[in-house]
């Protein structure tokens, strides 16, 4: 319950709309009760052929006889008083006198009541039955007109509380969404691979949808439902307070049973939601991989595997039915069992006249039978509200248990932290191959070329592992001058990529330190350090958006020529205007209405217009065909001059790209240097090559 809590606090900026909405629940509640009590005034004028302002004229009669009668029997009680005092026996006088003052005190007490009566009756005589015509049909259409305008009042008031909640509830859920996307995309990109892609849209999209009905039925139901419930049971009290408190004793049980139910309800939707979860991986991983599902057959294998995912979601959602099923057929037997007992109980006192029950005094004088109908309408009317809270607490215990698991994401801390007081990175005006440092103040640091002794860019024994135990990096040092182009071979899983996402700090070392110009990495502001740092992957990535957009993702206002250069250096200018409509093609979802050459090249331009100091380049041909492959590696020659790159490559061919080659084996460095003292000396790089030349051959 404390993350909804949390969650309320996001709807603390629309108070104003919140307030208004209670104020429409709070008036629907009064004309609500105020409906019913023209039972009374009905079944009066029926039974007694009189018109209103008769009845109540008789009544304050009847009134003002009962108050005589009960201030003679005070002047009484004054005289037996002064015959106590003239007692000699004290204890039998004080005896006299206790019971004496008992009775005076219920004689007040009855004076009292009657009188409060008779001036609220007055009251009512004066404002409204005066005023009503003295033909009882025409009394009685008035009241019927009367309750008809109230409830057109009150549906209006309820049309504007459902408004305004509604309002709030989208703002809020809007703000909520808005914070949790930007909280999770500065997640580390370990966060992503833990909780996986369908995992988080599940809290965007199923959760949110659970907490948006939770925080509607709390706005909602849990103010205008009691409210409905108060306006009946004050209105009962005027009638009997004694036969309403004794309805009432079905309270703690209601309490009980709904304690039990939404402890049992949360722990149920919880499941559900992470079965939800399940389902939203399975499409996604069978739509993204739908050509690997068909080639391999295996759609049979997919259904099977959804089938049981929703079964298993079908026999938890039904769970939550049977839970949300029960709640309400229990409150409501209990409600007409407590009102039943209050009815019982009323009868006996109408049918005998009296004024007790058990000993117990229930009424001041004996009810009329239109006033004990009328309380056992106002009675039966409570249970109509609090039926329906029994449905409303099982939805709030569904808003909970979606609140914790979208506060999982928002109470997530990056290890990866932006480090806002670090240095900053910036290219020097005119050459973006040179980068300077800038202090946070906007001191400018000194430029000092790299030497031997501080170069631009150092690793230091560094080590790295995805699992505790289990090392993928192992004591990885060497030195990179600026400007330098640098290849690392291996085989798969040696540690090529992850030595990648160091750089970036996709991921930061487990032990040692990389270096830029002699400081440690964590020492810059994150986000100006990957503004030096472009990255073109063996998995071009594009967006469903035009080829223009994809071109400038990230650059905020960017001339079309500057774009159209960027594409011309990547030779794809002409492969673009080729496409229907040129740059303002829409390339579909992850690029997939254009070939593998076709993105890999777009996203070399979007690099190029970038235009970083320091370049990572992964396997950037992998997935381009020979006459593509030629014409990157031609854009790349000229692009790489005078910047800082690594590249990772199975391919020979590309090597002749780097002035170095790192080769990398379980993790280590087991060689450094060009292409040809390599051959004579690194054995794992004579098979690199070796194998590369067999497969030409071949």
């Amino acid at each position: 319950m404390k993350n909804f809590l949390r969650v309320l606090q996001f709807a603390w900026p629309y108070r104003g709309r919140i307030v208004a909405s209670f104020g429409c629940a709070f008036m629907a509640a009064i004309l609500w009760g105020l409906n019913f009590t023209s039972i009374y005034p009905f079944l009066k004028t029926l039974q007694s052929d009189l018109a209103p302002n008769q009845w109540i004229a008789t009544w304050l009669q009847t009134l003002n006889t009962e108050i005589d009668a009960a201030e003679e029997v005070q002047s009484r009680f004054q005289a037996r008083e002064k015959e106590i005092d003239g007692i000699t026996d004290q204890k039998f006088a004080e005896k006299q006198l206790r019971e004496l003052t008992s009775q005076q005190v219920r004689n007040d007490t009855k004076i009292q009541w009657l009188r409060s009566k008779k001036h609220y009756l007055q009251l009512i005589k004066k404002n409204v039955v005066d005023r009503l015509p003295d033909d009882t049909f025409q009394n009685l259409l008035c009241v019927v007109v009367a309750v008809i305008l109230a409830v057109t009042l009150k549906c209006l008031f309820e049309v504007a509380q459902d408004c305004l909640v509604g309002g709030v509830i989208n703002r809020t859920i809007y703000d909520l969404r808005n914070r949790c996307f930007g909280h999770v995309i500065r997640q580390d990109v370990d966060h992503f691979n833990e909780q996986g892609s369908a995992g988080l849209m599940a809290r965007f999209t199923n959760d949110m949808d659970s907490l948006s009905t939770g925080m509607k039925t709390l706005f909602g139901r849990v103010i205008a439902e009691p409210l409905r419930v108060l306006a009946c049971i004050l209105l009962a009290c005027l009638i009997s307070w004694q036969l309403t408190l004794m309805f009432l004793i079905i309270v703690p049980a209601v309490l009980l049973v709904l304690a039990r139910i939404g402890r049992t309800m949360k722990r149920a939707t919880r499941k559900l939601l992470e079965r939800m979860s399940k389902i939203f991986q399975i499409l996604q991983e069978s739509f993204q991989s739908i050509r690997t599902v068909k080639i391999h057959t295996a759609e049979a294998l997919e259904r099977r595997r959804f089938l049981v995912a929703i079964r298993d979601y079908k026999h938890r959602s039904n769970i939550v039915v049977y839970l949300d099923a029960i709640a309400g057929p229990i409150i409501e037997v209990l409600g007409v069992a407590a009102v039943a007992c209050a009815l019982l109980a009323g009868a006996f006192l109408v049918l005998r006249q009296e004024t007790s029950l058990f000993g117990i005094r229930m009424s001041e004088q004996p009810m009329d039978p239109e006033a004990l109908i009328q309380l056992y309408v106002l009675l039966a009317a409570v249970s109509d509200p609090v039926r329906k809270l029994s449905s409303v607490f099982t939805k709030l215990q569904a808003a909970w248990a979606a609140s914790d698991r979208v506060f999982e994401i928002l109470d997530n801390v990056p290890k990866i932290l932006t480090n806002p007081s670090g240095f900053r990175l910036e290219t020097l005006s005119g050459s973006s191959q040179s980068i300077r440092i800038v202090e946070q103040q906007g001191d400018l640091a000194p430029w000092v070329e790299p030497t031997d002794e501080t170069p631009f860019l150092r690793f230091q024994e560094v080590g790295f592992s995805y699992h505790q135990g289990v090392p993928v990096l192992r004591d990885v040092s060497f030195d990179v001058k600026k400007g330098e182009t640098i290849a690392i071979v291996g085989h798969n899983g040696c540690g090529k990529s992850t030595l990648f996402s160091l750089l970036p700090r996709f991921h930061d070392p487990d032990h040692g330190a990389i270096q830029l110009f002699g400081y440690d990495l964590r020492k810059y502001h994150l986000r100006s350090l990957r503004r030096m740092v472009g990255l073109v992957s063996q998995n071009a990535v594009l967006f469903d958006d035009s080829i223009y957009a994809n071109i400038c993702y990230g650059l905020k206002t960017v001339p079309k020529e500057q774009v159209e250069e960027a594409a011309r250096k990547a030779h794809a200018h002409e492969m673009i205007l080729k496409l229907p409509m040129g740059y303002e093609t829409v390339v579909g979802e992850s690029g997939n209405r254009l070939s593998g050459g076709q993105r890999q090249r777009i996203c070399l331009a979007r690099t190029i217009l970038r235009n970083p100091p320091i370049l990572l380049l992964d396997e950037f041909t992998s997935q381009s065909d020979p006459e593509s492959e030629t014409l990157i590696h031609k854009a790349m020659e000229e692009f790489i001059r005078n910047r800082t790159v690594f590249m990772i490559t199975h391919r020979p061919a590309s090597v002749h790209l780097a002035s170095r080659i790192l080769v990398l084996e379980s993790g280590r460095i087991v060689g450094l240097g060009c292409h040809s003292d390599l051959l004579q000396s690194c054995v794992a790089y004579q098979k690199f090559y070796q194998s590369d030349y067999r497969r030409k051959t071949a």
